[in-house]
């Protein structure tokens, strides 16, 4: 989202941003921040308002729910006091959850201007999928409201092609859905060894298969707890899991029962900025997903910034993300939730020469530079939405 804004601002818009305080992955406010404490920011020419909201917790799904409902409320209480510009769009990236969408409809209609909504994560399928809500009357309340938003929004981008049925089920007109890669930030690049600017003691010795991410429960961290115990015997191969979330008290539970400490490295949260530094000390990166088949039509973003750094990637996803890697040659897959054939991959790629393995990340970089160049998408979205502002400026006259 901040390379969105601040790659639109570059390109010599103005841009405003309607936010929360930030909370996430942690559960809490971020140190400074506050129900009144740096409620605008500048962040590099792009105005930030920050409305109030609950922080999420730690494991509370409780605390969840009132952080999704509460940005809702006090953006819809809030925003048409804040945003007073004259706006040519309003644009919502929706990561999850999609009732982030609410308040931009209320200044659509108060502003006049079109909403283009960008789906990176749908729902109810989503929350369906990794056991948030299992009731069937909920889920079917929570349908009619994103039936609604649907029904609000002028265009809806996606981050896959498979989301486009999906989202025609709520009746949503083909014609108004169009499919929008994600890319990586500019940080995610090729690092030579010699460039390299972390500490490489801290990573153990041997042959590393590195996650990077969120530890949650759509990443499927059962398989790959089960893979990594049937490989223990395996000194020279190390899961290297770098990131935070809801499940790393089990997983680190899971490490502890099962004698895992040798060979599953817990590394924790660090910078965006360091990330390709710390992927390039890795033989291969893991990109996860649990068997669902809404899963099996999302292109999870790590794909993008593992191939934008030019490492293989070892893909336990079923799908789309999976065809992205075959197609590219850039690694090697397996199916979701199969800890065997995700422990003979591992294996598989273990036994190619270095050689082998450089190949397949330099043409998931080559793929990447085709499919998901960054200004080659800009402009696409710079055109949709002038189509659409020239089509609300043409009814208002």
């Amino acid at each position: 989202m901040n390379d969105l804004a601040l790659s639109l601002h570059q390109r010599g818009h103005d841009v405003e941003v309607l936010t929360g305080i930030p909370n996430y992955p942690e559960g809490k406010f971020f140190s400074g921040y506050g129900f009144f404490k740096k409620t605008r920011q500048d962040y590099h020419g792009v105005k930030v308002i920050r409305v109030p909201l609950i922080p999420r917790g730690k494991s509370s799904n409780l605390k969840l729910i009132l952080n999704y409902l509460s940005f809702v409320f006090f953006g819809v209480l809030i925003a048409p006091f804040v945003c007073r510009g004259k706006y040519d769009a309003v644009f919502v990236y929706e990561t999850s959850p999609i009732l982030m969408a609410i308040p931009a409809i209320l200044l659509k209609k108060i502003r006049k201007m079109p909403l283009i909504l960008y789906v990176l994560d749908l729902w109810p399928e989503s929350i369906s999928a990794v056991g948030a809500i299992k009731s069937p009357t909920i889920l079917n309340g929570v349908s009619k409201i994103v039936r609604f938003i649907y029904k609000h929004c002028d265009q809806i981008l996606v981050s896959s092609p498979g989301f486009i049925n999906r989202i025609k089920v709520h009746g949503v007109e083909e014609s108004r859905i169009n499919y929008w890669p994600q890319w990586a930030e500019d940080n995610y690049q090729i690092i030579p060894q010699e460039k390299i600017a972390v500490n490489s003691e801290e990573m153990p010795a041997g042959f590393r298969v590195m996650f990077a991410g969120n530890i949650g429960a759509a990443q499927g961290f059962e398989t790959i707890i089960e893979a990594a115990d049937q490989l223990k015997n395996h000194p020279a191969i190390h899961w290297v899991i770098l990131g935070d979330g809801r499940m790393k008290p089990w997983v680190e539970e899971q490490i502890r029962l099962r004698k895992l400490e040798n060979t599953v490295h817990l590394l924790g949260r660090h910078p965006m900025e360091m990330m390709s530094h710390y992927f390039a000390l890795a033989d291969v990166l893991l990109v996860s997903l649990k068997k669902d088949p809404i899963f099996a039509l999302t292109i999870p973003a790590k794909v993008q910034s593992y191939m934008a750094c030019g490492r293989p990637i070892l893909a336990c996803l079923d799908g789309a993300g999976a065809s992205v890697v075959e197609e590219a040659e850039a690694g090697v897959s397996c199916p979701a939730d199969n800890h065997e054939l995700l422990a003979e991959a591992v294996l598989k790629m273990f036994n190619l020469t270095d050689s082998q393995r450089t190949e397949m990340g330099l043409r998931g970089r080559a793929y990447f530079e085709k499919h998901f160049a960054r200004n080659i998408l800009l402009l696409q979205l710079e055109q949709w939405m002038s189509e659409l502002s020239q089509t609300y400026g043409a009814r208002k006259k």
